[in-house]
């Protein structure tokens, strides 16, 4: 396998003393710095070769791991966790994920002790949610909202678009403002154009009550950084600096946890396609005021804003609010159209937060969103997992189900499953292309490429 040789290698050997492992002040894993491992002592085809340290090559390198099975771990930047990273300096932002949601990702991560400190929305601030609607603003969420938000999952098709289904169950102006309201779970500018059973499971999950979601004291950083202790705790070969240009011919099974665009030219093949989207991602900080509000969320157009310092004050400096927020755009809109409806947004909505910033950072991010299912189609239509010849795909637009990051993680976990088996299995026309999810032990619904 060839890559950029400016790559550190590091391995991790059991330590004796427990309180080597974990910071003290704050009991969690320690990251340990970079350690020659040496040459590896088993032959290529008896390890798996995992390529990405993001959130879907950190799961499947781990499960593997944890299986017995050496495992190599290439990483392109010069430190493991893709975008679930968060960012150092006084603004501790997110590029990718900000939150977890409860279900098999929370509870698998729970399991290994990789959350760390969790955040509590306070009373005060819970009680500052807006919602734009008919160009005012509301603290309750229109009626037709809070009628689909009672209406099951299984009633929603998949052959039919989310705007014509829910415009049947509660009208149009209802159907639109919650398909609106989906930009903090899809990050696309027209989530009503979108498969409805897509849609309405996501919908039910981000408007739960009581609430499911959970947030990281220090961001996602956090959760990677206790993930990427682990896996050296494992024993995982880490690589990082290591940008791996093709896939070798003598090999065990390898997992590639990239992009698709990535995985389409480590492959050769161009096949590997989804649906993303084009989301402006504003990160803006202001000196704090009192009211303040909590979460914006936009029904007229696709737009969510929140201040995540509510939850965590030590993602920004004291004193400051930290805002992030993403504005979907369609194909033919750019950055300045998003940060344009941010400030709109925001001038509604934050008062006085032009004469208050302090701090401003903003980005396009273009199929970096995860999977978005059209009508007619649900996540085994996505590229497949199992390419063939012992190459598994995992990442945010794969055939695994789950909401945002947990696409990557179900993936990751499917990939690291199918891996072990090809170790051992046959590969001839008769081999089960089945196996058990590790997280959840059901079957797994595979499509082979």
């Amino acid at each position: 396998m060839t890559s950029s040789a400016s790559g550190r290698t590091h391995g991790r050997t059991p330590d004796p003393d427990p309180e080597s492992e974990s910071d003290r002040a704050t009991g969690r894993p320690r990251a340990h710095p970079a350690r020659d491992a040496g040459p590896a002592r088993d032959s290529g085809r008896d390890r798996v070769s995992v390529i990405g340290g993001g959130i879907a090559g950190l799961t499947a390198a781990i499960s593997v791991a944890e299986a017995g099975v050496p495992v190599t771990l290439y990483e392109a930047r010069a430190a493991l966790g893709g975008r679930g990273r968060t960012a150092e300096g006084p603004y501790r932002t997110s590029e990718g994920p900000h939150v977890f949601y409860s279900g098999p990702m929370w509870s698998w991560l729970g399991r290994r002790d990789l959350i760390g400190p969790t955040g509590r929305v306070p009373i005060g601030d819970a009680l500052r949610i807006r919602f734009r609607h008919r160009g005012g603003l509301r603290s309750l969420p229109p009626r037709g909202l809070l009628r689909l938000a009672r209406i099951a999952v299984d009633q929603a098709p998949v052959d039919e678009s989310y705007r014509d289904w829910a415009t049947r169950q509660v009208g149009a102006e209802g159907a639109e403002a919650t398909a609106n309201f989906m930009a903090v779970g899809l990050f696309h500018h027209d989530p009503g154009s979108l498969s409805a059973a897509f849609v309405h499971e996501r919908f039910r999950r981000t408007a739960s009550l009581p609430p499911g979601v959970r947030y990281p004291a220090g961001g996602w950083g956090q959760v990677m950084e206790r993930m990427a202790a682990r896996a050296h705790d494992l024993g995982v070969r880490v690589e990082t600096s290591a940008r791996v240009d093709e896939l070798p011919a003598d090999r065990g099974p390898v997992i590639v946890a990239t992009s698709l665009a990535a995985a389409r030219g480590l492959l050769g093949d161009e096949s590997p396609r989804w649906t993303g989207g084009r989301t402006v991602l504003v990160d803006l900080a202001v000196r704090r005021a009192r009211k303040d509000p909590f979460v914006v969320s936009d029904l007229d157009r696709t737009g969510w804003i929140e201040r995540f310092s509510a939850v965590s004050p030590l993602l920004s400096p004291r004193g400051e609010s930290l805002f992030q927020a993403q504005f979907p755009v369609p194909p033919d809109a750019g950055k300045a159209d998003g940060v344009a409806h941010a400030e709109e947004l925001l001038d509604a909505a934050v008062p006085g937060w032009r004469e208050r910033e302090t701090w401003r950072r903003t980005a396009l991010a273009h199929d970096r969103t995860g999977a978005l299912d059209p009508p007619g189609t649900t996540w085994r239509d996505r590229p497949a997992i199992d390419r063939g010849d012992g190459v598994f795909l995992a990442g945010d637009q794969v055939a695994a189900p789950g909401l945002l990051g947990e696409v990557a993680f179900s993936s990751g976990l499917t990939a690291s499953s199918l891996a072990l088996r090809a170790l051992g299995a046959s590969h001839g026309p008769g081999a089960s292309r089945t196996a058990r999810h590790p997280a959840t032990g059901t079957d797994l619904d595979l499509k082979v490429a």
